[in-house]
C-alpha cells in the first residue's frame, strides 16, 4: 500500500467513477468489472497508466506506485486462478483464527457435522454410480460445486455455526471459494444462467418432439437448424439434455448377435461393392435387406427396403405379413418411379434366398441393374442398411400397433419423416431428399 493519501476532494471525485467500489483516505477498492477490463486492455498491449486514464481515473491522484502494485497484484491473480482470482474475497474474511480450546459441545458438533458430510458424499456417490454402465470402470468424483452444496445443506439443516472452514478442510475445498459460490453476485449469475437454460430446454424439447420421433443430440441439433433456423453448439445441447434429464434412445450392442467376419470365398454373386458405399453419385449404389417387426400380441410383420447408399434415401419399401419372395419383388418394382438411377447402378444385398432366387435376379436384369452380394455371414458388407433398420426400430412405435394396417401407416409416416425432415450428420446435416437435390445442383 502506498503512503500517499487521498484528499476529501479526491475521494469525492473517485466515488463518481463507476469502477470504484469504495474509497477512503488511505485505500481504494476497485470493482471486479474494472479488474477484468484492466486484464483485457493489458493483454492488448496497453500500459497500466493508459488503462487507468481510459477508465476515467486521475492518474496523478492515484500515483504511479498505487497503479503499479495494483497491476502486479491483478496480473498475478489472473495467471494463477483466472477470472475468479480477480474477485474481491476480503468481505468473506473471518478475522483471526480461533486459538482457544474448543468445548465438548463444539467438538461434538464438529464430529457430527463431519459424519453427516461423509454420509451425504457417500449417498451422492451411490447416485452417480447408478448412472454408469455396468462395465465402465472410470472413477467417480464429486465436483467442487457439489461439495459446496453439501456443506451448505448440512449447515442449514443442523443450524451449525463456525464450522465452514472445518468442513471445507474435510471436503478438500477452498473456504473462500465456498463463500464466493454463495455470494449474491454468484447466485444471481447462476439464476440468470438457469433462466437461460430453461429457454434453451423448451426449444430442445420442441425439436425432440418434432413429428413424434425420438431423437438424440445430433438429430436435435439438425432439426433445430433445418426446421427452426436455430443453431446451438452440440456440447450445449448435450449439457442441457443432461441437466434436465432429456434422454434419447440408445441402441446397445448385443454380444450374442455379433457375427464374426466371414472367411469363405464362395459368393452367389460377385461382391462389386467391397464396402465402398460412398461413390459420389446418387442412384448408383442401392442397398437392400429385410427385417422383421413385432407388433400387437405376438404378431409379426416384415419390412423390405432399398436404400441409396450415397444419400441414405429410402427409394422403395414393402411391408408384408409374409416372408415370401413377393416382398422382395414388390420392393424392386418400386424403383421404377425413380429416374435418377445411373446407367451402371447395381443393387447390393446379403446371400438370402430372396436375392439368390432366379425370379429376383431376372427382375434385376430387366430393370437394367447389376447385382452384388455380401460375403456369407458378414453383416458389415451391408452396414448402412443394417444401421437404417436400427434407427428405424429406435424411432418408431411399431410395438404399439395392433393391426397390420396400423403398422403400414406408421411406416409410411416414418419414411416421409426420414427422407424429407430427418437431418443426418454425415449429409451436411440435411435430410436425404434435400441432400440428393443439392448433389444434383452441384453436378
Amino acid at each position: 500500500m502506498t503512503k500517499k493519501s487521498f484528499t476529501d476532494q479526491q475521494q469525492a471525485q473517485l466515488k463518481l467513477n463507476p469502477y470504484v467500489k469504495n474509497v477512503s483516505a488511505k485505500a481504494i477498492t476497485y470493482t471486479n468489472d474494472f479488474k477484468r477490463f484492466f486484464i483485457d486492455e493489458y493483454s492488448k498491449g496497453k500500459t497500466p497508466s493508459e488503462i487507468f486514464l481510459d477508465a476515467g481515473f486521475d492518474i496523478e491522484a492515484l500515483g504511479p506506485t498505487r497503479m503499479f502494485k495494483a497491476s502486479n497484484r491483478w496480473r498475478t491473480a489472473y495467471q494463477e486462478q483466472g477470472l475468479i482470482g480477480l474477485e474481491d474475497a476480503r468481505k468473506h474474511a473471518s478475522g483471526r483464527p480461533l486459538e482457544r480450546e474448543l468445548s465438548l459441545e463444539e467438538k461434538y458438533a464438529r464430529l457430527e457435522a463431519k459424519l453427516n458430510l461423509l454420509e451425504a458424499e457417500n449417498e451422492l456417490l451411490k447416485k452417480l454410480g447408478s448412472t454408469r454402465k455396468a462395465d465402465e470402470k472410470k472413477e467417480i468424483n464429486i465436483t467442487t460445486t457439489q461439495k459446496f452444496e453439501l456443506i451448505h445443506q448440512i449447515i442449514r439443516k443442523y443450524q451449525l455455526k463456525r464450522v465452514v472452514q472445518y468442513l471445507c478442510e474435510i471436503a478438500q475445498v477452498s473456504r473462500s471459494g465456498y463463500y464466493r459460490y454463495f455470494s449474491e453476485e454468484a447466485m444471481l449469475t447462476r439464476q440468470q444462467e438457469n433462466e437461460a437454460d430453461e429457454v434453451v430446454k423448451e426449444l430442445i424439447l420442441r425439436a425432440y418432439r418434432f413429428r413424434g420421433r425420438k431423437k438424440g443430440a445430433r438429430q436435435i441439433k439438425m432439426t433445430l437448424e433445418n426446421q427452426y433456423n436455430i443453431t446451438y453448439n452440440l456440447k450445449r445441447i448435450r449439457r442441457i439434455m443432461n441437466k434436465f434429464n432429456i434422454r434419447c434412445p440408445i441402441r446397445r450392442a448385443n454380444p450374442a448377435r455379433r457375427m464374426a467376419k466371414a472367411t469363405q470365398e464362395h459368393r452367389t454373386c460377385k461382391n462389386k461393392l467391397n464396402r465402398e458405399f460412398k461413390q459420389g453419385l446418387a442412384g448408383k449404389v442401392l442397398l437392400t435387406d429385410i427385417t422383421y417387426l413385432s407388433y400387437g400380441k405376438g404378431k409379426r410383420a416384415y419390412l423390405s427396403t432399398i436404400k441409396d447408399a450415397e444419400t441414405n434415401e429410402i427409394l422403395a419399401y414393402e411391408v408384408s405379413s409374409s416372408l415370401s419372395l413377393k416382398i422382395a419383388l414388390n420392393t424392386l418394382h418400386g424403383l421404377k418411379k425413380h429416374r435418377h438411377l445411373t446407367k451402371d447402378a447395381f443393387i447390393h444385398s446379403d446371400q438370402g434366398f430372396h436375392y439368390t432366387h432366379p425370379q429376383f435376379q431376372k427382375l434385376v436384369r430387366k430393370l437394367g441393374l447389376g447385382q452384388s452380394m455380401s460375403r456369407r455371414g458378414n453383416c458389415w458388407d451391408n452396414a448402412p442398411q443394417e444401421s437404417f433398420f436400427g434407427h428405424f426400430k429406435d424411432e418408431t412405435n411399431i410395438k404399439a400397433c395392433e393391426t397390420l394396417e396400423e403398422v403400414k401407416s406408421e411406416i409410411k409416416s416414418y419414411m416421409m419423416y426420414y427422407n424429407h425432415y430427418r437431418g443426418q450428420w454425415n449429409l451436411k446435416k440435411l435430410p436425404p431428399a434435400k441432400y440428393r437435390q443439392q448433389l444434383k445442383e452441384v453436378a
